[in-house]
């Protein structure tokens, strides 16, 4: 979402789908990104430009990463976007004997041995992060996620936008929870990518902070906050001041000042393309809505603290849409009137209040009727697991994903 100047409030969306690269027959990962990637553009650059839709690749070679190439304008289009170049891809990689798989992390990777970092563009950087942080773990080599990227104009915007996405960050995972399983385990977190994503970078604190960003409301408050303590922290460790950029700050939100975006990292990436923007149209709807003031005034917004929000999403990371939220005084912000609830129900009754998402003409109608109905893909995922074995289970995953279908249980 750059080089076209500052955007205004939900004018544009920037969406991005992370996917594992896994053998079409033991569905094990192969570090085969590069050869993808050559193999379309001719070259190592990292990027492929398939004109709306962008193909590359971040940090380790079995994940190639599908991205908006320019701010799109509407969400409706996206899903068959997606999906089309998903399709494109696996006609690639059967070649090779490999496929797509979805899903937040690799059911059975071992990364410790599985691992292989991207050599090519940016190589310098995640040499940087192996050397100070050690990149071979869940935390770093096994996660994919769907990235949710959203303008700002100014100041003003940055205010609105960055209260209400710290207020919806904790409830996420009751929507996007798809990572069950770690090293043939069900682990009993429905978010593990979560999980290991909040600690893979616990040697300096300030990378990643408590995951929901501190109550910043300006650029300059934000760097006091958050940017320049990060850097002075990181600076022992990289004296070349190689990772001194606003990318390196791990929050489950981040501001990218370079192009006047905030950045959602917190979502595991779904079953299929029209799962993840249905989610991301939810998202959207949600912060609206707080940023119109529907349910609450500015000011309670940006009052939240970071240690109650943390709080809740330390049980949505375990329980998803079946965490129990206790304070009245969150719940008020979203106009929930009662003193309790499950974040499925709080995201039942802000899915109900707003008939973009729930209505009938809704084109994300039915994708969110499946996860408020049976859960977030990892707990179908679970369900399922009580009578299947995991191959079998993440091949329907990855037949889900060629299909463009809703994974049931």
């Amino acid at each position: 979402m750059s080089g076209i100047g500052p955007l205004s409030l939900f004018s544009a969306f920037g969406v991005e789908l992370e996917y594992m690269i896994v053998d079409a027959r033991s569905l094990s990962v192969r570090a085969i990104a590069d050869d993808l990637l050559c193999a379309t553009a001719g070259d190592l650059s990292g990027e492929v430009d398939r004109g709306e839709i962008c193909w590359s690749n971040e940090l380790v070679a079995h994940v190639v990463e599908l991205k908006v190439g320019q701010p799109a304008p509407a969400l409706e289009p996206l899903p068959a976007l997606f999906q089309k170049n998903v399709h494109e891809i696996n006609s690639i990689l059967s070649k090779s004997g490999a496929r797509l798989m979805p899903a937040g992390m690799h059911p059975w990777m071992d990364p410790e041995h599985e691992t292989r970092l991207w050599p090519h563009e940016y190589g310098e950087v995640y040499r940087a992060f192996d050397r100070i942080f050690g990149c071979r773990g869940h935390g770093w080599a096994n996660l994919q996620s769907t990235h949710l990227n959203l303008p700002f104009a100014d100041d003003g915007e940055f205010a609105r936008l960055h209260a209400a996405i710290r207020l919806v960050l904790p409830i996420l995972p009751a929507l996007a929870a798809s990572s069950p399983v770690v090293e043939g385990r069900i682990t009993g977190l429905l978010d593990n990518r979560l999980e290991v994503y909040r600690l893979n970078s616990r040697k300096i604190a300030a990378v990643a902070g408590r995951v929901i960003p501190e109550p910043a409301f300006s650029r300059a408050e934000y760097d006091t906050q958050i940017l320049e303590p990060l850097y002075a922290e990181i600076a022992p460790h990289d004296p070349a001041g190689v990772l001194r950029n606003e990318w390196l700050n791990a929050r489950g939100a981040i501001a990218r000042f370079s192009r006047n975006t905030i950045e959602i990292r917190v979502l595991d990436v779904q079953e299929c393309p029209q799962a993840d923007v249905a989610i991301c149209a939810a998202i959207v709807a949600v912060l609206q809505a707080l940023v119109s003031e529907r349910w609450s005034p500015l000011a309670l917004q940006q009052a939240a603290a970071v240690e109650p929000l943390a709080s809740i999403l330390l049980t949505s990371i375990r329980n998803a849409d079946q965490a129990v939220i206790y304070d009245r005084e969150y719940l008020a912000l979203f106009g929930f009137p009662d003193e309790s609830c499950t974040a499925g129900e709080l995201w039942g009754h802000l899915i109900e209040a707003l008939p973009d998402l729930g209505g009938l003409s809704s084109p994300w109608r039915e994708s969110l009727a499946v996860i408020l109905d049976e859960g977030p893909l990892a707990r179908r995922l679970v369900s399922v697991l009580e009578t299947d074995d995991l191959q079998t289970v993440y091949g329907e995953l990855c037949r889900c994903l060629q299909e463009g279908q809703m994974f049931r249980a």
